[in-house]
């Protein structure tokens, strides 16, 4: 391929692996030719919160395994980023975003970056995120935290990246590096994908390990791939998802051996489509980008469904909130232990107090309430958790998506992502007017957004979501959508959104 590293923000998983195979380059030249792409273009956007010091050693163990015949995986030698929560026993550190958290490295790798590992990727380095992930103030800015500062938009520089894994879709825009993993409890996989007009894969609740994650909700985190196209997603998805022996929710999962298999140009003919109507009319724009989806879906040869009902993000979210407060405290405090003795932390109490103490530095913006409602919450065991997490699963899954698939005999339901990217506004923080990751993600189902178009330059997503362990029926409903309309655009870096 000519000039292949002059086309790093829009080159697919397959044409460099080819370049791998047929020698045009190595690991090594991969690994600096993402370098070289950062030192070009980070500074605009500030997405990449650590580099990888030991990446290039890495990439040249790489390069003289595959001279001997001995590649990991269809993937070896490809560089990969991930978000700055997950655990790297390297020298990389893991802080969440926090302040509070530079210090000794995690002891160990998390069960998905030895995943990595073991298939021969490279981990050039780690993504700037929303601070804890979007789990420390009401009024918090999305892509900003203490640690790494404020990422942003390559479409609109003054508007958000959407969050909470804000660095890693932004690094996947720009081709910082070809595919990076996010992290999701409600939105923070979808939301900065389709913001940053790439793919984003939050998988069914257990179908990735997420041992060695800084937690907020065992019942609706997941870890998941964020990509330029759903091929590229799904080529990650297969390394990622496998049994963990540390996280039991992983036991139940439907494992799939390679979810490449499910990429069909055909995969939407015959297809029962629900539109989620009360996730839709929040902006006109948004509102015309998706009926022209619907047509094109329609096109390909499925039936769409309008008018189905869910439960609204408002109903939802309260009973959710609640219930994730108090399983953060319980996480996060679990997490801590099993980090051990030397993390810099050892509790949520010392995290607040640390905050407290050094407020010039980690809240000259906003505040920890979040933070502080989550410390007084009880055990798991409270009759108030026990009820809300009871509710917020009712309303999302029972009487929500699978109320609604079974009643119309659907497949999937869709929806648009997320609004249109805000103006970043670190004194009253995000102002989000409207999007529909919150049914999947209360209820742990699986969603996937792919690009759907453009408003004034900003990207728009669209997501399909459904039951629990259907992703490859997303997957393949998805990439028929995106081959027949290939609307992703590498961005630009406008000052703002139309210029």
């Amino acid at each position: 391929m000519d000039n292949w590293e002059g086309q790093l923000d829009r080159i697919s998983v397959a044409e460099l692996c080819a370049l791998l195979n047929s020698g045009t380059t190595t690991a090594r030249g991969l690994t600096e030719a993402c370098f070289r792409q950062i030192n070009n273009f980070d500074d605009r956007v500030n997405a990449v919160i650590e580099r990888n010091p030991e990446a290039l050693a890495i990439a040249d163990e790489r390069d003289a395994e595959r001279r001997l015949g001995a590649t990991r995986g269809p993937m070896h030698g490809l560089p990969v980023m991930i978000k700055d929560n997950i655990d790297t026993g390297d020298c990389m550190a893991t802080t969440g975003g926090s302040l509070a958290l530079v210090g000794a490295p995690a002891p160990k790798d998390a069960f998905i970056v030895d995943r990595l590992r073991k298939a021969g990727l490279v981990i050039i380095g780690k993504t700037n995120l929303s601070e804890w992930a979007n789990f420390r103030a009401t009024k918090s800015s999305s892509g900003w935290s203490s640690r790494g500062g404020q990422t942003r938009n390559p479409y609109a520089l003054d508007r958000t990246p959407g969050g909470s894994s804000s660095g890693s879709g932004v690094a996947v825009a720009c081709g910082f590096t070809p595919f990076a993993i996010g992290t999701e409890t409600d939105g923070s996989i979808l939301v900065p994908a389709a913001m940053n007009g790439i793919v984003g894969i939050k998988p069914t609740v257990g179908l990735v390990s997420r041992s060695g994650i800084i937690p907020i909700s065992h019942r609706q985190d997941t870890a998941g791939p964020m990509a330029r196209s759903v091929a590229d997603a799904a080529a990650l998805l297969t390394v990622l998802a496998a049994t963990d022996p540390e996280d039991t929710a992983t036991t139940g999962s439907r494992l799939i051996p390679d979810y490449m298999t499910f990429l069909d140009k055909s995969g939407l003919k015959g297809a029962r489509i629900g539109v989620a109507s009360d996730y839709c009319g929040f902006h006109d724009g948004i509102d015309t980008i998706f009926a022209d989806c619907l047509t094109t879906i329609r096109a390909q040869g499925a039936e769409v469904v309008a008018g189905v009902a869910l439960p609204t993000r408002e109903a939802i979210r309260p009973s959710e909130r609640r219930a994730m407060t108090y399983e953060f405290k319980a996480g996060l405090n679990a997490y801590f232990a099993r980090r051990g003795p030397t993390a810099p932390m050892q509790s949520l109490e010392d995290v607040i107090a640390y905050n407290t103490a050094n407020a010039d530095t980690t809240m000259p913006y906003f505040a920890q309430d979040i933070l502080e409602e989550a410390q007084t919450t009880g055990s798991l065991e409270a009759h108030e958790y026990r009820a809300a997490r009871a509710k917020t699963t009712r309303f999302a899954a029972t009487e929500g998506i699978d109320a609604a698939i079974t009643a119309h005999g659907l497949d999937a339901i869709a929806a648009p992502t997320a609004c249109v990217p805000w103006h970043i506004d670190w004194i009253n923080g995000d102002d989000r007017s409207g999007g529909s990751t919150t049914p999947a993600a209360a209820a742990g189902y699986p969603s996937i957004t792919v690009p759907a178009g453009y408003l004034c330059g900003l990207p728009i997503g669209l997501s399909l979501f459904t039951s629990e362990h259907h992703e490859p029926k997303l997957i393949q409903m998805a990439y028929a959508f995106e081959q027949a309309t290939r609307f992703r655009q590498p961005p630009h870096f406008n000052a703002h959104a139309g210029t």
